[in-house]
């Protein structure tokens, strides 16, 4: 009994180091570009935001909403107030949308995390991000051109925490945050990706996820909703995934329910949205992530 347990460490330890040295260099220049932007670019980021409101863009105005979505690195509960600022300089709920939207699927950050799957499937999350941004826009600038989307009462513009007024210092202590708000998830995604690789045929991860059904995409679809905790803790998982024969669409509707149904992304977006429009935003989500990965099933 003993010799099953030691041979069945040894083998979770090979997986799991296998795993690890492939992601943590991505995971550490992550934490460093995410921490590099936070510090010297989020000002200027969001300033660009607020300078749209002077701009006579029209529905195009969704398009420059949604890659300054991407290129925010904040979390949903500060892009929130973030938003109602936004809102007070004019920014209408269409580009809010377009932002808010992408800005919950992807940062700077996830980007450099992504980079590990591949060139193919870092495009693919980069351009389904956007398009998912700028297909919000569009759906509130149509359906609610009239009247508001959203209801920021009550919140007011985050205040940063970055202010040290020594630079080195200041950076290093985002640098820290990041660390202790991804750290554990990271190592906790490696654990899961080496008990899937070691007990889960990789027969049935391609039944699963696989060839160009409808259904391995809606598989990877409703997956996505309960076990998305962190952008950097699921790298493990979709690279296993992928190399036991996940589709690239499968894994673009993943990366598209995941983030978008995270459970803190879901309660923030719950307070500005009420009932109502957050049914039409899971979906929206929902349909977009289908859609996306059967395209890209078909395409890829």
């Amino acid at each position: 009994m003993l010799d099953i347990i030691q041979r069945e460490a040894i083998y979770l330890w090979y997986y799991f180091d296998l795993q690890f040295r492939q992601i943590f260099p991505y995971w550490v220049l992550g934490m460093l570009l995410g921490s590099v932007i936070s510090v010297f670019a989020k000002e200027k980021i969001h300033n660009a935001v607020r300078s749209l409101s002077e701009k006579k863009l029209g529905a195009f105005g969704v398009v420059p909403a949604s890659i300054l979505g991407i290129a925010s690195p904040l979390c949903m509960y500060g892009t929130i107030p973030l938003a109602a600022s936004f809102s007070r300089y004019g920014i209408s709920d269409d580009w809010l949308a377009a932002f808010m939207m992408s800005s919950i699927l992807l940062n700077p950050q996830l980007i450099i995390y992504s980079a590990a799957l591949g060139g193919m499937a870092l495009v693919i999350r980069i351009v389904s991000c956007f398009l998912c941004g700028i297909g919000a826009g569009l759906l509130v600038r149509l359906f609610y051109k009239k009247k508001s989307f959203f209801d920021f009462s009550g919140f007011e513009e985050p205040k940063s925490r970055d202010t040290d007024p020594n630079l080195l210092l200041r950076f290093l202590k985002n640098l820290g945050r990041n660390i202790k708000a991804t750290g554990l998830y990271f190592l906790f995604g490696i654990v899961l990706s080496a008990l899937f690789q070691r007990y889960v045929p990789a027969e049935a991860m391609t039944a699963l996820f696989g060839g160009n059904e409808a259904l391995g995409v809606l598989m990877a679809a409703t997956i996505g909703v309960p076990l998305y905790a962190c952008g950097g803790g699921t790298i493990p998982l979709l690279q296993a995934w992928l190399a036991d024969g996940m589709s690239m669409g499968s894994a673009a509707a993943f990366m598209i329910t995941g983030p978008a149904t995270k459970i803190t992304n879901l309660g923030a977006v719950k307070i500005v949205l009420g009932m109502k429009r957050f049914l039409l935003y899971l979906v929206f989500v929902m349909f977009f992530s289908l859609g996306a990965g059967i395209l890209v099933n078909l395409v890829v």
